[in-house]
């Protein structure tokens, strides 16, 4: 099979419909495909910079931000690759430099891509493995001194996991999601996330529930990796507002972290024990206090200031962003709407739209105590978006009040008709499909 002919005047736009196309009518997780492709570009993967490799159910993301930041905040160019991303595709690859890290560019992105449709040859292929081959050949071909490498789904299958030596293997929390390809258990899944380990390379844990630490413990022993677990080897905690970090090196009182959310101590944690688990890195604890407090990671608890979708908002209304979509993601997004109450007490509302392989149930539960009015609404260009009335029908078991709008713009004029003594606290989450939405109707997508 011939590939599509790539043309000069190709957009980023098109090039990215054009392997898109190559999807296969189903996910079948395997390596086959990345492998073919990664040899016919002569391996990029083989010539990066020094890799730390993130997986995990929640908190990748904002603990790759805590690492970018404070690795940078020490001078060193750091590479990132993330998914998936909110409004631009661009926003997945983060190309380092001195001074900080910028996003790639249209041009050099399309130009990688074509790289990679043209040595796939039209063969079936998804787009999160032709994007990783193009982060590598990008990655490859720029020097840095880290490249901070986010699993996709799973890891043991994931595209990135074809880093045969990284210089940390990292372990989010572990959680239940994406079932349907990682297995129904605790244990099976926090087995397909361990299997990024490789031997001997230091593996660094967030605190995670017992059967899913056995497993990481047992992976770890059996390839002679050191570990480096939360609340066995180091600790982090909060002490008068400031983040307290403990280990066998010694003590560390830092600054809060400038993500909301008691979880935000926790992944910042994370990110400490990495860097000092890794003999390459020499960081002061003024770069770690510096990277702590100045990392940015949008959809994340993100107060939403201003913008065309706020202006919509009842006159005084505190609006926030999430993107948490599963059970654990709602835990901890409904413990920092606790905090905000007690700081501020406000009446809640939540906007929620979520897809329809998502369990609305276990993560709609943790805002039971918090609210009794949700207002259930679809996500734009989205097929397998769940219905607003699957939705609701979801909220009515715990006792709330429910509504169901056409769009998030519509539940917010809704919210403006009302009369309300205190302007409401409104949290639109559900969906990072939902979040990338509104950040580009908003007017504030990331930059």
């Amino acid at each position: 099979m011939n590939a599509p002919a790539a043309t000069p005047s190709s957009s980023l736009g098109e090039v990215v419909a054009r392997v898109s196309a190559l999807h296969p009518s189903r996910i079948d997780l395997n390596l086959d495909r990345i492998q073919r492709l990664l040899e016919r570009l002569d391996h990029p993967e083989q010539k990066l910079p020094p890799v730390i490799h993130v997986a995990g159910t929640n908190g990748k993301g904002s603990t790759i931000a805590y690492l970018r930041a404070t690795l940078e905040a020490a001078h060193l160019r750091v590479h990132t690759y993330t998914s998936p991303y909110l409004v631009r595709i661009n926003e997945c690859f983060r190309l380092g430099q001195a001074g900080g890290g910028i996003l790639v560019g249209d041009d050099e992105l399309r130009d990688a891509l074509e790289r990679c449709e043209r040595a796939n040859a039209g063969a079936p292929i998804t787009m999160f493995e032709i994007k990783t081959a193009a982060a590598f050949c990008l990655f490859a071909q720029n020097p840095a001194e880290a490249l901070l490498l986010e699993v996709g789904l799973g890891g043991r299958l994931d595209a990135t996991n074809l880093v045969e030596q990284p210089l940390a293997c990292v372990i989010a929390p572990v959680s239940m999601d994406h079932t349907e390809f990682l297995g129904n258990t605790l244990t099976s899944i926090a087995g397909e996330k361990a299997a990024i380990i490789k031997r001997g390379v230091p593996v660094i844990s967030s605190e995670q529930a017992p059967e899913a630490m056995s497993v990481i413990e047992a992976q770890a022993s059996r390839l002679r990796a050191p570990l480096f677990a939360a609340g066995q080897h180091w600790h982090v905690g909060v002490e008068r507002g400031r983040l307290v970090y403990q280990d066998d090196r010694g003590l560390m009182d830092l600054a809060a972290p400038k993500l909301f959310g008691r979880h935000q101590f926790d992944n910042a944690g994370l990110a400490i024990a990495t860097l000092r688990a890794i003999d390459a890195f020499r960081i002061s604890a003024g770069a770690f206090e510096a990277g702590i407090v100045n990392a940015e990671w949008p959809a994340r608890m993100q107060r939403l200031a201003s913008g065309t979708l706020v202006d919509l908002a009842p006159v005084g209304s505190d609006v926030w962003l999430d993107g948490g979509h599963n059970a654990e993601g709602g835990r901890v997004t409904a413990a920092a709407l606790g905090d905000l109450e007690e700081r501020v007490s406000r009446p809640l509302v939540i906007i929620a739209g979520m897809m329809g392989n998502k369990d609305a149930s276990g993560f709609l539960a943790n805002f039971a105590g918090l609210t009794r009015h949700i207002i259930a609404v679809a996500i734009p260009d989205q097929d397998n978006a769940m219905p607003p009335d699957r939705l609701a029908d979801a909220v009515r078991q715990f006792g709330m009040r429910v509504e169901i709008a056409a769009s998030v713009e519509g539940a917010l004029r809704t919210l403006a008709s009302l009369a309300y003594e205190v302007p409401p606290r409104i949290l639109i989450t559900g969906s990072l499909y939902l979040a990338g939405h509104v950040l580009s109707a908003n007017g504030t997508p990331p930059g």
